[in-house]
């Protein structure tokens, strides 16, 4: 779609990956070179236009602020908005059912812990051992179970979305899978909680 070369026209930042390693290492090289950077806010919104980016300020202005240590832009402020958006039916099920029990497991209040719109603080970066995530979809999910064992204060914003045949979306199948690899993240998060086991996934990172 000629993201890059377009991307680079308009004088855009661009990191090319030496072949498409998958959605989760995308975002494991793109953080680094944030961090490397010095940037203290770090956003990260889906590119194919689904989300709305002029939430992007509200989003950094809540972490510069010291509300939270992370913000997700909420697709569902009502079944009604989200259906109407576009939202395949099953996905706001799925969605619904998902977010539910991550909330129960992990002890947040959160409306949506799929969003693709999402802002981290610095700290939360160099805390978090995301490297140690999956390089495919449920990097997300992980994250997201690192950062509430790790104490990092989250929140979310409403943020419009919208869905149409040439924004990005995975299939039914891979829907499944990812759920499937998100429940299994809650208990990996349970067993380490409760001190079962030691999983790889919740040691901190060395501060720099």
């Amino acid at each position: 779609d000629r993201t890059v070369e377009i991307a680079e026209r308009l004088g855009v930042t661009v990191y090319r990956q030496p072949k498409n390693m998958g959605y989760g290492a995308n975002q494991k090289r793109c953080y680094q070179e944030a961090l490397k950077l010095g940037c203290n806010i770090i956003i990260m919104v889906h590119p194919d236009y689904q989300y709305d980016p002029r939430l992007i300020p509200h989003a950094a202005g809540i972490i510069d602020t010291g509300i939270c240590d992370i913000v997700l832009g909420c697709r569902i402020r009502s079944r009604g908005e989200a259906i109407g958006s576009g939202m395949p039916v099953y996905k706001y099920i799925s969605n619904r059912m998902l977010t539910i029990v991550e909330n129960i497991v992990l002890g947040q209040n959160l409306g949506d812990f799929h969003s693709g719109f999402r802002a981290y603080s610095r700290e939360v970066l160099q805390t978090i051992p995301y490297r140690q995530n999956s390089n495919d979809f449920v990097f997300d999910s992980e994250f997201l179970a690192q950062a509430a064992f790790f104490d990092f204060r989250i929140g979310d914003i409403p943020v419009p979305c919208k869905y149409f045949p040439e924004a990005s979306s995975i299939s039914f199948s891979r829907s499944l899978k990812y759920g499937c690899q998100t429940l299994l993240v809650l208990g990996k998060y349970l067993l380490q909680k409760t001190n079962l086991k030691k999983i790889k996934l919740f040691t901190p990172l060395s501060k720099p």
